[in-house]
C-alpha cells in the first residue's frame, strides 16, 4: 500500500463520513487487516496471483539461493543487500530460461508493503506484499527475468527494499527467500538459434548491456524515484557506448498515498464545493511522462493495480488482484532518438505524472543493443511528435451528488535511422493512448461508481535495407468497474458493500513479410464484498472473488478459472491445451521472425 502508517492512524480518528466515496474505505483498514481466523484454520493460507506458468525447456535448472532476510523493522533503513555470482555449478553456461522465484511468509498482523528487487540499480521486480491472519500465510512469485541475461552474467549487487514496522498491534514479519532458476538450453535449440542470429544479420533477442535509471545508493528506501506532485520531474544522467544500435527503456509504476486509488478521485471543483477537506483530488486521470533531455518521448498509462489491502481487503483472500504480486512494467521504444545521443556525452531521462498527488514510485531500465563488428554506429532522429493531451471534463453535480465523465487521448510517434555492421535500419516507433473514466456520485457522497477504460497501443515497424519491413504490435485494453455504497442499518450499524471488476487485455501480432504471430491474453476479475460497521470498527465482513484467465499464443495455451469465498476456494478450473490447430509459439516463432527478437514489449 505504501501509505504511512501515520496517515493511517490520522484518518482511524476521523469521523467516517468526513472523506467522500472509496477513499472512506482506507480509515477502516487497520480494522480490515485483523480479521478473525475461523477456528479450523491450522494451517498457513496459501495466497497466489492468477497468471500463466512460465513455460521452460525440460533441462534441469541450476538453483541459487540468492538471499534470505526476515523483514520487520525496516522502514526507513536503508535497503538490504547481497552479493550476487552467476551459477559457477551449471554443466552448461547457455540459458534458454533465468526464473526469478521470491518465496515469503508471515504470521500475525500486518499491512501491505510495496517493494521491489534491484541488481546493481536495475529493478527486476515490483511487487505488493500479502497480509497475513493469525495462523500464517505463504506465497510465492516466479518472474520470467531473462531478458536480463546480459546483467545475470557478472558479478553484481542485490539490493532488496521492503519497509515494514512491527510493535505490539501489527506483529506480522515477512520471512522472505530469493531464489534464481538457470535452466540450460537444449543443445538442438541453441545450435537453431546460432544459424537464425546469422540470417538475421546480428540481432538477437537480449540486450547486450543494461543501464539503471534509477536513484544512487546509499538510500533509506528504494531505488526508485518519488514523484509527489504534478510538477515534479526526476532525472537520472545517463550516457551510452557509441556503438549502440538499438534503445528500450522499461519503465516501473506503481501508485500510493493520495494516489493510490487515483482513478476514483473526484474532480477538485467538486471537492471544494463540498469542503471535502482531506479528500484526495485532481480528477481521475494521470499518465507518467517520459522525457529525454526535455522532450517527450513516450508516455505509460498505467494499469490499475489494487494491492492487497486496496478498496476492501476481504476481496483480495487468498486470490489476489490482477498485477499485485508482478506490477506490470512497460516498454518504450527510443531507438528513433539514438542520434541525439550517440555522442558519448552524459543525457537525461525524466518522469512526471499528469495530475499526481503524492506519491508515485518510478524507475526504469535501459536495454541497450550493442554492434560488435564496430566501436561507432551512426543514428539520426528523422520525424518526432508528440502532440498535447486532449482532454474533456464534463461535470453535472449538485451537492454531493452528480456524474462525471472524463476523456483523454495523446499519440507519440518518431521516425529514426541508424547505420550499423547491419546495415542502414529505419525504426518508427507509435504509442497511441486513449482513455474514458465515467463516475457517478449518489447517496450524498456515500455511493461511488466508476467505469474506466484505457487503450493503449504500441506499434514498432523496422525498415531493413532489403526494404524489408517487420512490424510487432501491442495492443492493450485495461478495464475497471468499480462500486462503492455505505448504507444505514436499523441497528445503528452500516454495511459497508464493495464491488470490483478488473481486465486486463492484450493482444500481440508479429509481422516479417507474409508471416504472422499472434498471441492474446484476457484476463478478467470481478470481486465482491460487504461489511457491517459499528463505531468504526468492523463488525463482520465477506468476501468473493472470481478470475477467468485465458492466454493464447499457438504451441502454448493456459485457461483458469478460479473463485474464492472468505478464503476458501470454492472452484478451480485449470486447462494448457489449446483447443485452435497451433500456428505457432508466439514468443518462441518471434526470435526467429522479428529482427530484435522477443525483448521489445
Amino acid at each position: 500500500m505504501a501509505t504511512l502508517l501515520p496517515l493511517l492512524f490520522f484518518l482511524l480518528l476521523q469521523p467516517l463520513f468526513s472523506i467522500a466515496n472509496v477513499h472512506k474505505l482506507n480509515q477502516l483498514r487497520s480494522e480490515l487487516i485483523s480479521q478473525p481466523t475461523s477456528l479450523n484454520a491450522t494451517s498457513p493460507t496459501l495466497y497466489f496471483e492468477v497468471t500463466q506458468p512460465i513455460p521452460v525447456p525440460p533441462t534441469k535448472p541450476c538453483s541459487e539461493l540468492i538471499h534470505q532476510h526476515d523483514f520487520a523493522y525496516t522502514y526507513g533503513k536503508p535497503p538490504v543487500f547481497a552479493n550476487y555470482s552467476p551459477p559457477s555449478n551449471c554443466p552448461s553456461q547457455n540459458f534458454s530460461k533465468i526464473v526469478l522465484e521470491w518465496k515469503a511468509t508471515s504470521k500475525g498482523r500486518q499491512f501491505d508493503r510495496i517493494f521491489g528487487v534491484w541488481l546493481s540499480g536495475v529493478e527486476l521486480l515490483r511487487s505488493c506484499t500479502a497480509e497475513p491472519r493469525t495462523n500464517g500465510i505463504v506465497w510465492s512469485v516466479q518472474k520470467d527475468i531473462t531478458r536480463y541475461y546480459s546483467l545475470l552474467q557478472k558479478n553484481q549487487t542485490l539490493a532488496v527494499y521492503l519497509g515494514n514496522l512491527v510493535d505490539s498491534t501489527y506483529t506480522g514479519v515477512y520471512h522472505v527467500n530469493i531464489s534464481f532458476h538457470f535452466y540450460p538450453a537444449e543443445a538442438s535449440l541453441h545450435s537453431y538459434d546460432q544459424n537464425v542470429g546469422d540470417l538475421a544479420s546480428g540481432y538477437h533477442s537480449w540486450a547486450d548491456l543494461i543501464l539503471p535509471i534509477s536513484r544512487n545508493l546509499p538510500l533509506t528506501d528504494g531505488l526508485w524515484f518519488e514523484v509527489e506532485n504534478s510538477t515534479d520531474t526526476e532525472l537520472k544522467e545517463f550516457k551510452i557506448p557509441q556503438n549502440a544500435y538499438r534503445a528500450v527503456l522499461e519503465v516501473y509504476v506503481s501508485f500510493h498515498e493520495n494516489d493510490e486509488f487515483w482513478y476514483s478521485n473526484p474532480t477538485n471543483e467538486y471537492i471544494a464545493a463540498n469542503n471535502l477537506t482531506g479528500t484526495p483530488g485532481n480528477g481521475p486521470f494521470r499518465e507518467v511522462v517520459v522525457s529525454l533531455d526535455g522532450v517527450v518521448v513516450g508516455a505509460v498509462w498505467p494499469f490499475t493495480v489494487v494491492y492487497t489491502g486496496g478498496v476492501n481487503p476481504l476481496l483480495w483472500r487468498p486470490i489476489t488482484g490482477i498485477g499485485s504480486f508482478d506490477l506490470p512494467s512497460y516498454d518504450i521504444e527510443i531507438t528513433p532518438f539514438l542520434g541525439n545521443i550517440l555522442d558519448g556525452k552524459s543525457h537525461k531521462i525524466g518522469f512526471n505524472v499528469t495530475n499526481a498527488l503524492n506519491v508515485w514510485y518510478i524507475d526504469a531500465n535501459l536495454h541497450i543493443w550493442l554492434d560488435k563488428q564496430s566501436t561507432r554506429t551512426e543514428a539520426q532522429l528523422v520525424k518526432h511528435t508528440s502532440l498535447p493531451l486532449i482532454v474533456s471534463v464534463v461535470s453535472d453535480f449538485v451537492g454531493l451528488n452528480g456524474t462525471f465523465v472524463t476523456t483523454v487521448s495523446r499519440s507519440v510517434s518518431s521516425t529514426g535511422w541508424v547505420k550499423s555492421s547491419n546495415g542502414n535500419i529505419t525504426t518508427q516507433s507509435i504509442q497511441d493512448f486513449s482513455y474514458l473514466n465515467k463516475m457517478v456520485m449518489g447517496n450524498d457522497g456515500n455511493l461511488q461508481t466508476v467505469d474506466q477504460t484505457i487503450n493503449f497501443n504500441d506499434t514498432v515497424l523496422v525498415k531493413t535495407p532489403s526494404s524489408y519491413v517487420h512490424s510487432l504490435k501491442s495492443n492493450k485494453s485495461f478495464l475497471l468497474s468499480l462500486y462503492t455504497d455505505l448504507l444505514e442499518q436499523e441497528d445503528g450499524t452500516y454495511l459497508y458493500v464493495t464491488n470490483v471488476d478488473l481486465g486486463f487485455i492484450e493482444k500481440k501480432s508479429a509481422s516479417g513479410g507474409s508471416r504472422v504471430l499472434e498471441s492474446s491474453l484476457r484476463n478478467l476479475q470481478n470481486a465482491e464484498g460487504n461489511m457491517v460497521v459499528k463505531n468504526n470498527l468492523v463488525v463482520s465482513g465477506v468476501g468473493k472473488t472470481q478470475e477467468v484467465y485465458r492466454y493464447h499464443g499457438g504451441k502454448f495455451c493456459y485457461f483458469r478459472n478460479v473463485s474464492s469465498s472468505n478464503y476458501t476456494i470454492l472452484y478451480d478450473e485449470v486447462e494448457n491445451t489449446c483447443h485452435k490447430k497451433a500456428k505457432s509459439n508466439f514468443d518462441f516463432g518471434l526470435r526467429r521472425l522479428w529482427p530484435f527478437g522477443t525483448g521489445i514489449i
